[in-house]
Protein backbone atom coordinates (compact mmCIF):
# COMPACT_ATOMS: atom_id res chain seq x y z
CA UNK A 1 0.00 0.00 0.00
CA UNK A 2 1.44 3.43 -0.70
CA UNK A 3 0.93 5.61 2.75
CA UNK A 4 2.19 8.85 0.79
CA UNK A 5 -0.06 8.71 -2.12
CA UNK A 6 -3.25 8.05 0.03
CA UNK A 7 -1.82 10.13 2.71
CA UNK A 8 -1.56 13.27 -0.48
CA UNK A 9 -5.57 12.32 -1.24
CA UNK A 10 -6.44 13.36 1.80
CA UNK A 11 -4.42 16.82 1.73
CA UNK A 12 -5.51 17.44 -1.64
CA UNK A 13 -9.36 17.49 -0.91
CA UNK A 14 -8.43 19.51 2.76
CA UNK A 15 -6.98 21.79 0.34
CA UNK A 16 -9.59 22.19 -2.30
CA UNK A 17 -12.46 22.33 1.04
CA UNK A 18 -10.63 25.03 2.49
CA UNK A 19 -10.14 26.96 -0.57
CA UNK A 20 -13.62 26.53 -1.64
CA UNK A 21 -15.17 27.42 1.71
CA UNK A 22 -12.71 30.53 1.71
CA UNK A 23 -14.45 31.19 -2.06
CA UNK A 24 -18.18 30.83 -0.53
CA UNK A 25 -17.48 32.97 2.69
CA UNK A 26 -16.48 36.06 0.35
CA UNK A 27 -19.31 35.39 -2.19
CA UNK A 28 -22.03 35.28 0.82
CA UNK A 29 -20.25 38.27 2.62
CA UNK A 30 -20.73 40.07 -0.73
CA UNK A 31 -24.55 39.13 -1.47
CA UNK A 32 -25.66 38.92 1.98
CA UNK A 33 -23.97 40.93 4.76
CA UNK A 34 -22.28 43.77 3.02
CA UNK A 35 -25.55 44.97 0.79
CA UNK A 36 -26.88 45.88 4.31
CA UNK A 37 -24.45 48.50 5.11
CA UNK A 38 -23.43 49.37 1.52
CA UNK A 39 -25.80 49.90 -1.62
CA UNK A 40 -23.84 49.24 -4.37
CA UNK A 41 -21.49 46.27 -3.63
CA UNK A 42 -18.50 45.86 -5.76
CA UNK A 43 -18.23 42.15 -6.30
CA UNK A 44 -14.14 41.61 -7.32
CA UNK A 45 -11.63 39.86 -5.37
CA UNK A 46 -9.58 42.02 -3.78
CA UNK A 47 -6.04 41.97 -1.64
CA UNK A 48 -7.64 40.14 1.13
CA UNK A 49 -9.54 37.76 -1.04
CA UNK A 50 -6.44 36.23 -2.47
CA UNK A 51 -4.23 36.37 0.64
CA UNK A 52 -6.87 34.89 2.57
CA UNK A 53 -7.14 31.88 -0.72
CA UNK A 54 -3.38 30.78 0.00
CA UNK A 55 -3.15 31.57 4.06
CA UNK A 56 -6.32 29.85 4.74
CA UNK A 57 -5.64 26.70 3.23
CA UNK A 58 -2.20 26.30 4.82
CA UNK A 59 -3.65 27.18 8.25
CA UNK A 60 -6.19 24.56 8.14
CA UNK A 61 -3.53 21.89 6.49
CA UNK A 62 -1.31 23.06 9.69
CA UNK A 63 -4.04 22.21 11.89
CA UNK A 64 -4.43 18.55 10.80
CA UNK A 65 -1.10 17.65 10.31
CA UNK A 66 -1.23 18.79 14.33
CA UNK A 67 -3.92 17.10 14.92
CA UNK A 68 -2.33 13.76 14.02
CA UNK A 69 -5.32 13.29 11.49
CA UNK A 70 -2.77 12.26 9.04
CA UNK A 71 -1.28 9.69 10.82
CA UNK A 72 -1.90 5.66 10.06
CA UNK A 73 -3.97 7.32 7.14
CA UNK A 74 -4.94 3.22 6.28
CA UNK A 75 -6.08 2.62 10.10
CA UNK A 76 -8.91 5.34 10.30
CA UNK A 77 -12.44 4.60 12.10
CA UNK A 78 -15.46 6.41 10.06
CA UNK A 79 -16.87 7.43 13.48
CA UNK A 80 -13.50 8.72 15.24
CA UNK A 81 -13.21 10.61 11.90
CA UNK A 82 -16.14 12.17 12.17
CA UNK A 83 -15.35 13.66 16.05
CA UNK A 84 -12.21 14.86 15.10
CA UNK A 85 -13.12 16.50 12.13
CA UNK A 86 -15.71 18.25 14.16
CA UNK A 87 -13.41 19.03 17.03
CA UNK A 88 -10.69 20.49 15.12
CA UNK A 89 -13.08 22.29 12.96
CA UNK A 90 -14.64 24.32 16.05
CA UNK A 91 -11.12 25.22 16.71
CA UNK A 92 -10.09 26.21 13.52
CA UNK A 93 -13.40 28.67 12.98
CA UNK A 94 -13.08 30.45 15.98
CA UNK A 95 -9.20 31.25 15.26
CA UNK A 96 -10.20 32.43 11.68
CA UNK A 97 -13.10 34.15 13.09
CA UNK A 98 -11.57 36.08 15.96
CA UNK A 99 -8.25 36.44 13.42
CA UNK A 100 -10.41 37.63 10.03
CA UNK A 101 -13.49 38.28 10.69
CA UNK A 102 -13.80 40.01 14.10
CA UNK A 103 -12.97 43.70 12.20
CA UNK A 104 -15.53 43.56 9.66
CA UNK A 105 -18.22 46.07 9.50
CA UNK A 106 -21.74 45.09 9.82
CA UNK A 107 -24.98 46.13 10.51
CA UNK A 108 -25.99 44.38 13.79
CA UNK A 109 -24.37 41.83 15.69
CA UNK A 110 -26.38 39.08 14.16
CA UNK A 111 -24.16 39.34 11.43
CA UNK A 112 -21.58 37.91 13.76
CA UNK A 113 -23.47 34.60 14.33
CA UNK A 114 -24.23 34.17 10.78
CA UNK A 115 -21.01 34.23 9.43
CA UNK A 116 -19.78 32.21 11.86
CA UNK A 117 -22.05 29.71 11.27
CA UNK A 118 -21.89 29.43 8.16
CA UNK A 119 -18.35 29.34 8.13
CA UNK A 120 -18.27 26.61 10.26
CA UNK A 121 -21.19 24.40 8.62
CA UNK A 122 -19.61 25.20 5.22
CA UNK A 123 -15.95 24.22 6.61
CA UNK A 124 -17.11 20.90 8.47
CA UNK A 125 -19.55 19.35 5.44
CA UNK A 126 -17.12 20.37 2.48
CA UNK A 127 -13.84 18.79 4.39
CA UNK A 128 -16.25 15.90 5.97
CA UNK A 129 -17.67 14.48 2.89
CA UNK A 130 -14.81 14.00 0.88
CA UNK A 131 -12.93 12.68 4.01
CA UNK A 132 -15.55 9.99 4.42
CA UNK A 133 -16.07 9.21 1.12
CA UNK A 134 -11.85 8.36 1.14
CA UNK A 135 -12.32 6.61 3.84
CA UNK A 136 -15.10 4.73 3.11
CA UNK A 137 -13.92 3.17 0.22
CA UNK A 138 -10.42 2.43 2.00
CA UNK A 139 -12.42 0.52 4.29
CA UNK A 140 -14.29 -1.45 1.82
CA UNK A 141 -11.16 -2.59 0.12
CA UNK A 142 -9.91 -3.76 3.69
CA UNK A 143 -12.47 -5.35 4.33
CA UNK A 144 -12.87 -7.48 0.99
CA UNK A 145 -8.70 -8.38 1.35
CA UNK A 146 -8.28 -6.04 -2.09
CA UNK A 147 -5.46 -4.53 0.32
CA UNK A 148 -4.28 -5.45 3.46
CA UNK A 149 -1.27 -4.92 6.42
CA UNK A 150 1.64 -7.53 5.45
CA UNK A 151 0.98 -9.07 9.11
CA UNK A 152 3.70 -11.53 10.99
CA UNK A 153 2.13 -13.86 13.52
CA UNK A 154 4.88 -14.99 16.32
CA UNK A 155 3.46 -18.52 17.69
CA UNK A 156 3.19 -22.09 16.43
CA UNK A 157 0.89 -24.29 17.56
CA UNK A 158 -2.55 -23.82 19.69
CA UNK A 159 -3.13 -20.41 20.34
CA UNK A 160 -1.57 -19.31 16.70
CA UNK A 161 -2.99 -21.38 14.93
CA UNK A 162 -6.75 -20.94 16.39
CA UNK A 163 -5.92 -16.75 15.78
CA UNK A 164 -5.25 -17.43 11.96
CA UNK A 165 -7.94 -19.77 11.32
CA UNK A 166 -10.41 -16.98 13.23
CA UNK A 167 -8.88 -14.07 11.19
CA UNK A 168 -9.04 -16.08 7.44
CA UNK A 169 -12.78 -17.54 8.41
CA UNK A 170 -13.85 -14.06 8.86
CA UNK A 171 -16.40 -12.97 5.91
CA UNK A 172 -15.40 -9.11 6.31
CA UNK A 173 -11.88 -8.69 7.20
CA UNK A 174 -9.67 -6.70 9.79
CA UNK A 175 -7.34 -6.26 6.93
CA UNK A 176 -4.31 -8.43 8.21
CA UNK A 177 -2.68 -10.40 5.13
CA UNK A 178 -0.42 -12.82 7.08
CA UNK A 179 2.73 -13.36 5.24
CA UNK A 180 4.36 -15.67 7.51
CA UNK A 181 5.33 -16.67 10.85
CA UNK A 182 8.07 -17.35 13.05
CA UNK A 183 8.26 -18.76 16.64
CA UNK A 184 10.20 -18.32 19.50
CA UNK A 185 11.97 -21.66 19.89
CA UNK A 186 12.64 -23.56 16.98
CA UNK A 187 10.18 -26.81 17.14
CA UNK A 188 10.09 -29.34 14.73
CA UNK A 189 6.83 -29.73 12.52
CA UNK A 190 5.09 -26.29 13.58
CA UNK A 191 1.14 -26.24 12.81
CA UNK A 192 1.28 -23.45 11.09
CA UNK A 193 3.21 -24.28 8.33
CA UNK A 194 0.42 -26.21 6.65
CA UNK A 195 -1.29 -22.67 6.46
CA UNK A 196 1.28 -20.02 5.72
CA UNK A 197 5.47 -19.85 5.34
CA UNK A 198 7.69 -20.26 8.29
CA UNK A 199 10.12 -17.08 7.71
CA UNK A 200 12.72 -17.98 10.25
CA UNK A 201 13.69 -18.09 13.65
CA UNK A 202 13.21 -15.69 16.75
CA UNK A 203 17.11 -14.01 16.71
CA UNK A 204 16.33 -13.16 12.81
CA UNK A 205 12.57 -10.75 13.99
CA UNK A 206 14.17 -7.41 12.75
CA UNK A 207 15.71 -8.98 9.37
CA UNK A 208 12.43 -10.70 8.33
CA UNK A 209 10.08 -7.53 9.36
CA UNK A 210 12.17 -5.39 7.28
CA UNK A 211 12.78 -7.92 4.74
CA UNK A 212 8.80 -8.83 4.32
CA UNK A 213 7.49 -4.85 4.80
CA UNK A 214 5.89 -6.24 7.51
CA UNK A 215 3.14 -3.58 8.85
CA UNK A 216 1.45 -5.30 11.54
CA UNK A 217 2.60 -8.35 14.01
CA UNK A 218 0.71 -10.33 16.42
CA UNK A 219 2.35 -12.49 19.52
CA UNK A 220 0.20 -15.39 19.97
CA UNK A 221 2.41 -17.69 22.01
CA UNK A 222 1.55 -19.93 24.17
CA UNK A 223 0.70 -20.04 28.30
CA UNK A 224 4.18 -21.58 29.01
CA UNK A 225 6.03 -19.22 27.02
CA UNK A 226 4.64 -16.16 28.06
CA UNK A 227 7.73 -15.62 30.05
CA UNK A 228 9.33 -14.35 27.04
CA UNK A 229 6.87 -11.66 26.37
CA UNK A 230 9.35 -8.81 27.49
CA UNK A 231 11.75 -10.58 25.00
CA UNK A 232 9.75 -10.15 22.43
CA UNK A 233 8.16 -6.69 23.35
CA UNK A 234 11.98 -5.57 23.61
CA UNK A 235 12.50 -6.52 19.90
CA UNK A 236 9.63 -5.43 18.35
CA UNK A 237 9.21 -1.71 20.10
CA UNK A 238 12.30 -0.57 18.39
CA UNK A 239 10.61 -1.42 15.42
CA UNK A 240 8.13 1.39 13.28
CA UNK A 241 5.20 -1.72 13.50
CA UNK A 242 1.72 -1.88 15.15
CA UNK A 243 2.10 -4.75 17.50
CA UNK A 244 -1.02 -6.39 18.89
CA UNK A 245 -0.91 -9.88 21.31
CA UNK A 246 -4.14 -12.75 22.35
CA UNK A 247 -5.46 -11.47 25.51
CA UNK A 248 -5.85 -13.63 28.39
CA UNK A 249 -9.47 -14.07 30.15
CA UNK A 250 -8.27 -11.79 32.76
CA UNK A 251 -6.76 -9.14 30.00
CA UNK A 252 -10.78 -9.69 28.89
CA UNK A 253 -12.50 -9.17 32.26
CA UNK A 254 -10.64 -6.20 32.97
CA UNK A 255 -11.07 -4.58 29.72
CA UNK A 256 -7.99 -4.21 28.52
CA UNK A 257 -8.65 -6.11 25.26
CA UNK A 258 -9.15 -4.04 21.88
CA UNK A 259 -12.27 -4.55 20.15
CA UNK A 260 -12.10 -1.73 18.07
CA UNK A 261 -12.27 -4.14 15.17
CA UNK A 262 -15.58 -5.39 15.59
CA UNK A 263 -15.38 -8.29 13.15
CA UNK A 264 -11.88 -8.98 14.22
CA UNK A 265 -10.77 -11.55 16.65
CA UNK A 266 -9.99 -9.13 20.53
CA UNK A 267 -6.20 -8.27 20.66
CA UNK A 268 -4.21 -6.22 23.21
CA UNK A 269 -3.12 -3.25 21.01
CA UNK A 270 0.72 -2.17 22.75
CA UNK A 271 1.16 1.41 21.54
CA UNK A 272 4.35 1.96 20.23
CA UNK A 273 4.45 5.75 20.45
CA UNK A 274 5.12 7.53 24.20
CA UNK A 275 2.98 10.47 23.16
CA UNK A 276 -0.21 11.33 21.51
CA UNK A 277 0.42 12.08 17.50
CA UNK A 278 -0.48 15.77 18.55
CA UNK A 279 1.84 16.21 21.58
CA UNK A 280 4.53 14.97 19.24
CA UNK A 281 3.80 16.97 16.32
CA UNK A 282 3.59 20.14 19.08
CA UNK A 283 6.65 18.95 20.32
CA UNK A 284 8.72 18.46 16.15
CA UNK A 285 7.32 22.33 15.83
CA UNK A 286 8.52 23.55 19.30
CA UNK A 287 11.66 21.97 18.25
CA UNK A 288 12.34 23.62 14.97
CA UNK A 289 10.59 27.47 16.11
CA UNK A 290 13.00 27.24 18.97
CA UNK A 291 16.37 26.21 17.09
CA UNK A 292 15.60 28.79 14.52
CA UNK A 293 15.30 31.25 16.50
CA UNK A 294 17.98 30.22 18.72
CA UNK A 295 20.25 30.24 15.81
CA UNK A 296 19.53 33.78 14.85
CA UNK A 297 19.06 35.63 17.95
CA UNK A 298 22.29 33.93 19.37
CA UNK A 299 24.69 34.23 16.42
CA UNK A 300 27.12 36.56 18.58
CA UNK A 301 27.21 33.63 20.59
CA UNK A 302 28.05 30.83 18.06
CA UNK A 303 30.56 33.35 16.49
CA UNK A 304 32.30 34.49 19.70
CA UNK A 305 32.32 30.08 21.26
CA UNK A 306 33.44 29.84 17.41
CA UNK A 307 36.52 32.03 18.16
CA UNK A 308 37.57 30.82 21.83
CA UNK A 309 37.37 27.28 20.45
CA UNK A 310 39.68 27.88 17.09
CA UNK A 311 42.32 30.03 19.25
CA UNK A 312 42.28 28.57 22.72
CA UNK A 313 44.24 25.28 21.24
CA UNK A 314 44.76 24.06 17.61
CA UNK A 315 41.89 21.48 15.94
CA UNK A 316 38.18 22.34 14.35
CA UNK A 317 36.27 24.09 16.01
CA UNK A 318 33.35 21.54 15.79
CA UNK A 319 33.59 18.03 16.63
CA UNK A 320 31.38 15.22 15.10
CA UNK A 321 30.90 11.73 16.23
CA UNK A 322 28.65 9.11 15.38
CA UNK A 323 26.25 8.39 17.90
CA UNK A 324 23.13 6.23 17.97
CA UNK A 325 19.51 7.75 17.94
CA UNK A 326 15.57 6.76 17.05
CA UNK A 327 14.95 3.15 15.76
CA UNK A 328 18.64 2.66 16.93
CA UNK A 329 19.59 5.07 13.84
CA UNK A 330 23.08 6.21 13.58
CA UNK A 331 23.36 10.21 12.87
CA UNK A 332 26.23 12.59 13.58
CA UNK A 333 26.28 14.55 16.35
CA UNK A 334 27.61 17.88 16.35
CA UNK A 335 29.04 19.87 19.29
CA UNK A 336 32.32 22.54 19.56
CA UNK A 337 35.36 20.81 20.51
CA UNK A 338 36.19 20.97 24.03
CA UNK A 339 39.01 18.63 23.92
CA UNK A 340 42.34 18.38 22.79
CA UNK A 341 43.06 16.88 19.46
CA UNK A 342 43.70 13.19 19.01
CA UNK A 343 41.99 12.53 22.69
CA UNK A 344 41.02 9.38 21.71
CA UNK A 345 43.65 8.19 19.87
CA UNK A 346 43.85 4.66 22.05
CA UNK A 347 40.45 3.72 21.67
CA UNK A 348 36.89 5.47 22.81
CA UNK A 349 36.88 6.81 26.69
CA UNK A 350 34.99 8.87 29.00
CA UNK A 351 35.40 12.23 30.19
CA UNK A 352 36.04 12.58 34.23
CA UNK A 353 36.07 15.64 36.29
CA UNK A 354 39.45 16.34 36.06
CA UNK A 355 40.19 15.29 32.87
CA UNK A 356 43.81 16.85 31.43
CA UNK A 357 42.17 16.01 27.70
CA UNK A 358 39.62 18.89 28.21
CA UNK A 359 40.67 22.38 27.13
CA UNK A 360 40.45 25.38 29.40
CA UNK A 361 37.45 26.54 27.39
CA UNK A 362 35.87 23.45 27.13
CA UNK A 363 35.91 23.28 30.79
CA UNK A 364 33.49 26.82 30.92
CA UNK A 365 31.56 25.23 28.00
CA UNK A 366 30.77 21.94 29.56
CA UNK A 367 29.53 23.58 33.07
CA UNK A 368 27.69 25.87 30.84
CA UNK A 369 26.36 23.65 28.43
CA UNK A 370 28.01 25.67 25.08
CA UNK A 371 29.79 22.94 23.58
CA UNK A 372 26.15 21.33 23.07
CA UNK A 373 24.82 24.43 21.53
CA UNK A 374 25.70 23.15 17.67
CA UNK A 375 23.09 20.79 18.12
CA UNK A 376 20.32 23.12 17.12
CA UNK A 377 21.55 22.11 13.71
CA UNK A 378 21.02 18.53 14.77
CA UNK A 379 17.28 19.68 16.02
CA UNK A 380 16.33 21.36 12.47
CA UNK A 381 17.70 18.13 10.64
CA UNK A 382 15.24 16.08 12.70
CA UNK A 383 17.90 13.90 13.98
CA UNK A 384 17.51 15.09 17.71
CA UNK A 385 14.97 17.20 19.58
CA UNK A 386 15.50 19.50 22.06
CA UNK A 387 14.79 17.44 25.04
CA UNK A 388 15.58 13.51 24.89
CA UNK A 389 17.45 11.19 26.22
CA UNK A 390 21.46 11.90 25.64
CA UNK A 391 22.36 9.84 22.68
CA UNK A 392 25.86 7.18 23.25
CA UNK A 393 28.29 5.63 20.94
CA UNK A 394 27.62 2.10 20.54
CA UNK A 395 30.33 1.51 21.65
CA UNK A 396 28.94 2.04 24.66
CA UNK A 397 25.48 1.15 24.49
CA UNK A 398 26.72 -2.43 24.13
CA UNK A 399 28.32 -2.33 27.57
CA UNK A 400 25.39 -0.83 29.11
CA UNK A 401 22.98 -3.42 27.59
CA UNK A 402 24.81 -6.08 29.58
CA UNK A 403 23.82 -4.37 32.80
CA UNK A 404 20.85 -2.70 31.78
CA UNK A 405 18.67 -4.53 28.90
CA UNK A 406 15.71 -1.83 29.54
CA UNK A 407 18.28 1.02 28.44
CA UNK A 408 17.01 0.23 24.87
CA UNK A 409 13.85 1.46 25.24
CA UNK A 410 15.33 4.70 24.89
CA UNK A 411 15.66 4.11 21.41
CA UNK A 412 11.99 4.42 21.28
CA UNK A 413 12.36 8.31 20.87
CA UNK A 414 14.84 10.94 19.41
CA UNK A 415 17.76 11.87 21.40
CA UNK A 416 18.05 15.10 22.72
CA UNK A 417 20.19 18.65 23.21
CA UNK A 418 18.81 17.98 27.44
CA UNK A 419 17.38 15.14 29.66
CA UNK A 420 16.01 14.72 32.45
CA UNK A 421 19.35 12.34 33.56
CA UNK A 422 21.39 15.25 32.40
CA UNK A 423 19.65 17.80 34.31
CA UNK A 424 19.11 15.71 37.47
CA UNK A 425 23.09 14.03 36.89
CA UNK A 426 25.01 15.46 34.40
CA UNK A 427 27.76 14.13 32.20
CA UNK A 428 28.76 9.76 33.34
CA UNK A 429 32.16 9.41 33.81
CA UNK A 430 31.99 5.38 33.32
CA UNK A 431 29.85 2.67 32.82
CA UNK A 432 28.47 2.68 36.31
CA UNK A 433 27.34 6.68 36.35
CA UNK A 434 25.61 5.61 32.62
CA UNK A 435 23.53 3.00 34.40
CA UNK A 436 22.78 5.20 37.58
CA UNK A 437 21.89 7.69 35.04
CA UNK A 438 19.04 6.08 33.17
CA UNK A 439 16.99 5.94 35.75
CA UNK A 440 16.17 9.49 35.34
CA UNK A 441 15.69 8.86 31.28
CA UNK A 442 13.67 5.59 32.09
CA UNK A 443 11.56 8.32 34.41
CA UNK A 444 11.19 10.72 31.69
CA UNK A 445 9.99 8.15 28.97
CA UNK A 446 7.31 7.12 31.38
CA UNK A 447 5.98 10.46 31.68
CA UNK A 448 6.79 12.14 28.68
CA UNK A 449 4.78 15.21 27.85
CA UNK A 450 5.52 18.70 26.36
CA UNK A 451 4.60 19.92 30.12
CA UNK A 452 8.13 17.88 31.40
CA UNK A 453 9.88 18.90 28.33
CA UNK A 454 8.86 22.63 29.38
CA UNK A 455 9.97 21.95 33.31
CA UNK A 456 13.43 20.15 31.49
CA UNK A 457 14.33 23.38 29.58
CA UNK A 458 14.05 26.01 32.42
CA UNK A 459 16.18 23.57 34.23
CA UNK A 460 18.31 23.61 31.81
CA UNK A 461 18.69 27.50 31.49
CA UNK A 462 19.05 28.04 35.17
CA UNK A 463 22.74 25.10 35.01
CA UNK A 464 23.38 27.58 31.51
CA UNK A 465 23.47 30.42 33.69
CA UNK A 466 24.67 29.57 36.98
CA UNK A 467 27.14 27.45 34.85
CA UNK A 468 26.66 24.55 37.47
CA UNK A 469 26.78 21.85 34.79
CA UNK A 470 28.76 18.71 35.99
Amino acid sequence: MNNRLHTLKYIFTDTLAASATWCLFFIFRKTYIEPKIIKTVTFEPDFNFYSGLILIPLFWLLLYYLSGYYKDIYRKSRLKELWQTFIVVTVGVIIIFFSFILDDTISSYKDYYQSLIFVFTTQFFVTYIPRVTLTTLTVKRLQTRKIGFNTLLIGSNGKALQLFKEFEDQPISTGNKFIGFLNIHDKKNPQLEEYIPHLGSFESLEDIIIKNNIEEVIIAIESSEHDEIGRILNKLQLIDVVIKVTPSMYDIITGIADISALYGSPLIEIPNSVMSAFQENIKRLMDVSVSFLTLFIFSPLYIATALAVKFSSKGPIFYSQERIGKNRKPFKILKYRSMYLDSEKNGPELSSKNDSRITKIGRFMRKTRLDEIPQFFNVLKGDMSLVGPRPERQFYIDQIVIKAPHYLRLHKVKPGITSWGQVKFGYAENIDEMVERLKYDIIYLENMSLYVDLKILIYTVKIVFKGSGK
